[in-house]
């Protein structure tokens, strides 16, 4: 019997998976206890080319060596990295972490151990981390120089220019000549310096995570990325190369694939000898044997690359790592090697769930100097998404300047994280930030331990200017995301002591609000504030309508007067245009001007702040709304404008590529937080609004109340105002969604087509040959688009694939695929496999295709093809579905995260009547928020619309502070162990990150309740029109 092998636990035997070191580990856990004994040194060649040295025990297990490799680098991925030395027999093999090393390497003194990348991920995109990103880049840096990685001319010119741009920054003839001279990324590069350059020139402004992005976009696609070739020959001696990859195993001869073994279709793989054996699973439409055959040069390079395919599988197609086999009680056949580690998808997960606290890196190689950076602070990068990694100036005690971002982008803000032990080749810089849209953004991690007193000083922000074709942050967009569109940064922004950079994140979706310490009022204070105001429920309706009132005169000031000064500047817009748009505008927002007025001194006769001897007259409000409503009437010719308002901003910006260009930068201004068309929109919302508090006054109201007839006038004339334009509104946000679903959609020329109804988007996990893997769908009346995230700076997905619905069936096939929550669907010429996350989301998912298949066989008639032509331009679209009406959306290429990418990352689906519904679900108002760690409340203006948060520090700010999409979150009431003493406080929470807010009021509280609950959770059709009328598609 051979020697037993040493483990480091004796879990390891029984199948517990053991995690140590920053790359492994939960929050919160200690690496497992190494073995004692002597130490020996190990030389590690890491991937930018610096060596280190670690000391391990002599008895430790390969995993021990890999973890700390990963825990000096802080790298959180390092799954997809393995250690590679050669043997005895100078063959390059793979370092098993499970067997102890010093069995492994003999002489450890006389070998150098090189730390590359094992696994190469089918999208570079999965990767979580700019740091991994960086260190993949490397990758690809030294398998060109090395000649592994093979291309034409051209894609290796361009592969070259974006590592240029990393390493120097913009381009420059000079430089660019000097820095080649010096640098050979190739070899015989002289031929190929001029190209280059031709392409360096074009990454202006792209920043070093960008260009990383953009090197692995372009290396994924090459036939030889991530390749190392195996000699072999095939049963006629015919001399081939054997290599593994994420699909599966493939067959090369020379440096050109000629056949592929997808993994669905292996059924075993085994070795005998020098023979490799690949046993296929029957196919009677393939003409290969049952079992192929692959003789190798000899029995170790055999086995070595069946232990490489064993490992490949089971992290690309496993959800966990395989269990070990029992071990034989006397004897033992065949090998007894497992993979070992985390799978991809745990490692997706683990990232995804915020298990890791964000580390920064300085790049050895990069001499891009401060000029596109901010402040000193942490790198930290989200799922996908590249950020700026430039340096940048400033005291690391000094606090995080923060940028305004746009609506939807991340923003987030740290100080220096210090006393980590740095790697020379990989220090952890407290120079590193990010830039979204051409605006560097510091990061900012909400504290998961009790907060230090550590109050942070104001500093100024640099204006920086908009950088064209720079990556949009994620989204992955951010949970709580500063209001930027491009545009000079905020100044003088403080953050709360509450803020600290030792905090985890969940996902580039998660980020804290901004804080002002000034605004932080002591709670005694505010409960003498609240006590002297009155207390029943007709005051806080009527303050309802006041303080949305201020939120709708603040949108129509959009563009009554910032898009009519923009537009005044610049000779874009046709004279007809101007006068049809602000014709209209200008009398609704002088009418609502002085309706404003009229509320607020309604309610300081109220509150006793004026005219105290007369207040008994004036405790209503059904009187003043009753007067309006009738005015606004009379204002009914501007509303019914609005369709051909949308339409025809839309052809001016179809013939006019300056006015496109015009409406673009608009769009990027920080007080347009949401699209253009959305204001253009807002009066007809506004409608829907006072229709809801009408019916909640009189609901409130006895029958005898002085204020009841009034206010049920008030509901009958503004019923009647909704009831003739609902159905208008209906098809506008139906054609309004389906242009900006076209924004986001690469792949499709002609989504918006008349008849075509949107009903549901959302994400849904694809079986295929891969295994499982996240698909964005998108349900509409006639088609099932399935698409994955795109790699564009705007974040749009691509389109792989659709589904006519004509003739589709659905069944559910949980058990014969042996997947949760599992649906097959079966089309006329295609079927696939979908899985939801959920079984709710499942029945809603079921509910509605089963609802479009209906509507589809009710047209009798089959899709159109998705490749062709738009409809003419004579056909008015708003006058053939009732659900197809809205001019193109006008949404730049660096235009706010949609509501489709939080979706994607929250794994939420959102229907076209959530969509509905969050037009009539708006409120305004001042809430007091607070942090799970921090002491204060602080005191904010808060915005609720299109399924977000909106923060500001009052309600005279001209655009927000702040953002929080809400999909995905759950609301809840803070529990006894929590220590909320405080009445009416609800809790918002995703994952690990946690909110509380604080209303004035119990109507105030169920109010925002009430509209918070329609955003968190995206209801069922049947449920939610079960208290609705149906709205048509």
């Amino acid at each position: 019997m051979g020697e037993t092998e040493q483990r480091p636990t004796a879990g390891s035997r029984l199948g517990a998976q053991e995690n140590a070191g920053i790359s492994t580990l939960e929050h919160g856990q200690k690496p497992p206890m190494t073995p004692p004994g002597k130490l020996v040194s190990i030389k590690i060649q890491m991937l930018d080319d610096t060596q280190e040295t670690f000391d391990i025990p002599q008895r430790a297990p390969g995993k021990v060596l890999h973890d700390a490799v990963c825990n000096h680098l802080n790298l959180v991925e390092g799954d997809y990295f393995g250690l590679e030395f050669p043997d005895h027999k100078k063959m390059m093999v793979w370092l098993d972490l499970l067997k102890p090393v010093m069995k492994q390497i003999r002489r450890p003194k006389h070998v150098v151990v090189k730390f590359v990348v094992k696994f190469f991920p089918p999208d570079h995109a999965q990767l979580q981390e700019e740091l991994t990103r960086y260190l993949f880049a490397l990758q690809v840096k030294q398998d060109l120089a090395q000649g592994r990685l093979t291309c034409n001319d051209t894609s290796t010119a361009l592969l070259i220019s974006h590592i240029v741009q990393s390493e120097i920054g913009d381009f420059d003839e000079t430089i660019d000549r000097e820095h080649l001279a010096k640098n050979k990324y190739i070899p015989h590069q002289e031929a190929l310096e001029d190209k280059i350059m031709e392409f360096h020139r074009n990454h202006m402004g792209q920043t070093p995570a960008e260009s990383d992005f953009q090197l692995l976009e372009i290396a994924r696609r090459l036939e030889m990325y991530g390749i190392r070739l195996h000699p072999a020959k095939d049963r006629e001696g015919t001399k081939i190369n054997l290599a593994v990859a994420n699909t599966g195993i493939l067959v090369f001869q020379g440096h050109t694939k000629i056949n592929a073994f997808n993994w669905a279709k292996v059924r075993k793989l085994s070795f005998k000898r020098k023979r490799f054996l690949i046993k296929l699973r029957p196919d009677v439409n393939s003409s290969f044997q049952d079992t192929l055959e692959f003789l190798m040069a000899s029995r170790d390079f055999c086995k070595s690359f069946w232990k490489i395919c064993v490992e490949h599988h089971a992290f690309f197609r496993l959800f966990e790592e395989p269990k070990p086999k029992p071990k034989p009680v006397l004897f033992s056949r065949g090998s007894s090697f497992r993979f070992s580690g985390r799978t991809q998808k745990q490692v997706l997960d683990y990232v995804k769930e915020g298990g890791h606290k964000k580390v920064q890196f300085e790049r050895k190689h990069s001499k891009i100097h401060s000029i596109r950076s901010l402040t000193a602070q942490p790198s930290e990068q989200h799922t996908e998404v590249p950020k700026q990694s430039a340096r940048a100036h400033g005291d690391s005690n000094d606090a995080a300047a923060v940028q305004s971002c746009r609506q939807g982008k991340e923003v987030k803000s740290s100080a220096e994280d210090t006393g980590q032990h740095k790697s020379p080749s990989l220090k952890k810089s407290p120079k590193e930030s990010r830039k979204m849209d051409g605006a560097v953004v510091s990061t900012v991690e909400e504290e998961e331990e009790p907060a230090k007193d550590r109050m942070q000083q104001n500093r100024p922000q640099s204006q920086q200017p908009s950088t064209a074709g720079s990556l949009t942050g994620s989204p992955h967009l951010s949970e709580l995301s500063i209001n930027s569109q491009g545009g000079p940064s905020v100044a003088n922004m403080t953050l709360s002591p509450n803020l600290s950079p030792d905090a985890k994140q969940s996902s580039p979706l998660v980020s804290p609000l901004l804080n002002d310490p000034s605004c932080i009022r002591a709670d005694d204070e505010e409960e003498v504030k609240r006590k002297r105001f009155p207390t029943e429920k007709a005051y806080f309706i009527a303050k309802e309508v006041a303080t949305t009132e201020r939120t709708y005169l603040k949108d129509l000031e959009v563009i009554t007067s910032w898009f009519q000064s923009a537009v005044s500047k610049e000779d874009c817009m046709p004279e007809t245009l101007k006068n049809l748009i602000f014709s209209n505008f200008e009398p609704l927002h002088k009418f609502h001007t002085g309706f404003l007025k009229e509320i607020e001194q309604r309610l300081a006769l109220w509150e006793g702040r004026s005219n105290a001897h007369i207040k008994g007259d004036y405790q209503r409000i059904g009187d003043v709304m009753l007067k309006n409503i009738q005015s606004i009437k009379q204002l009914t010719i501007h509303l019914r404008k609005h369709n051909e308002i949308l339409m025809e901003l839309e052809n001016g910006i179809k013939n006019s590529r300056k006015l496109e260009t015009f409406c673009r930068d608009f769009e990027l201004q920080k007080v347009c937080y949401l699209p253009l068309n959305t204001f253009l929109l807002r009066p007809l919302h506004r409608l829907m609004h006072y229709k809801q508090i009408m019916e909640r006054l009189c609901k409130h109201y006895p029958p005898n109340h002085i204020d009841f007839r009034d206010s049920r006038a008030a509901l009958a004339e503004i019923s009647e105002m909704v009831a003739q334009l609902h159905g208008n509104m209906i098809k506008m946000e139906n054609f309004q969604k389906l242009h900006e679903l076209k924004k986001d959609l690469i792949g499709m020329d002609n989504l918006v087509i008349p008849g075509r109804e949107f009903i549901r988007l959302g994400s849904l996990s694809k079986l295929s040959g891969k295994g499982l893997q996240q698909r964005m769908f998108f349900l509409f009346n006639d088609i099932l688009l399935y698409t994955s995230r795109g790699l564009t700076a705007s974040n749009q997905f691509k389109v792989h694939g659709h589904l006519p619905l004509y003739g589709m069936t659905m069944e559910e096939s949980e058990e014969e695929w042996g997947v949760p929550h599992c649906l097959t669907l079966r089309g006329q010429h295609q079927s696939i496999v979908v899985a939801a996350s959920t079984r709710a989301e499942m029945d809603k998912w079921t509910e509605d295709i089963q609802m479009a298949i209906d509507l589809a066989e009710k047209s009798n008639s089959p899709a159109p093809e998705l490749l062709a032509s738009s409809p003419p331009d004579n056909k008015d679209p708003l006058s053939v579905s009732d659900c197809s009406s809205l001019p193109a959306g006008l949404i730049s290429d660096q235009r706010p995260v949609s509501i489709s990418y939080v979706c994607w990352y929250r794994m939420q689906s959102l229907s076209f009547y959530d969509i509905l519904q969050s037009n009539e679900n708006q409120l305004s108002g001042n809430l007091l928020r607070k942090f799970k760690n921090s002491n204060g409340w602080q005191k904010l203006w808060v915005v609720f619309t299109n399924f977000c948060m909106f923060f500001y520090k009052s309600h005279q700010d001209n655009h927000p502070l702040a953002s929080l999409p809400l999909l995905g979150y759950s609301l809840t009431l803070p529990s006894e162990s929590e220590n909320i003493h405080k009445d009416y406080v609800f809790k918002l929470h995703f994952k690990s990150h946690v909110y509380y807010f604080r209303a004035e009021s119990e109507y105030t509280f169920e109010r925002w309740m009430e509209v918070i609950r329609s955003a968190t959770s995206s209801a069922s059709r049947t449920r939610a029109l079960s208290h609705k009328e149906p709205h048509a598609y």
